[in-house]
């Protein structure tokens, strides 16, 4: 199992806003502007599921496998070429900020690995920008 981690990341907004807005993957409609078209294509989501289209890759479906309020939500692929989960945790700084860390812990066969490391970071950096940007109030 590959592991790759965000760096720890500050959010301006409680630690049970951002909770209820990420454990729900319905308020993902809010972000659709920012979902770069080149790189994802078919992006659908219900309060449970995540699903897309990646170049190269294929589709893509997560489901929410685990909430634990207000401090952690983990994923599990139920669709992808390469078996990972994915999970969310939360800390609080302060009454109206808190801290954000993304892990993904994958998969992957010893021989890609060396391919697909340097993608995988960028892309859960990337995910951990767009979530340290939301208004999540």
């Amino acid at each position: 199992m590959s592991t790759f981690e965000s760096s720890v990341r500050e959010i301006a907004h409680a630690q049970q806003s951002v909770y209820n807005a990420l454990s729900d993957l319905s308020n993902l409609e809010r972000l659709r502007d920012r979902i770069p078209q080149d790189k994802i294509n078919d992006f659908s989501f219900d309060a449970d599921h995540i699903s897309f289209q990646a170049p190269m890759v294929g589709t893509i479906r997560l489901a929410i496998v685990d909430r634990e309020a207000p401090k952690t939500i983990k994923f599990e692929a139920e669709q992808s070429p390469i078996p990972f989960c994915f999970w969310i945790q939360l800390l609080p700084l302060t009454d109206t900020s808190c801290k954000m860390k993304l892990t993904l812990k994958a998969d992957i066969n010893p021989f890609i690995k060396g391919m697909v490391q340097k993608p995988l970071q960028e892309g859960i950096d990337k995910i951990a920008d767009v979530l340290q940007m939301i208004q999540y109030e």
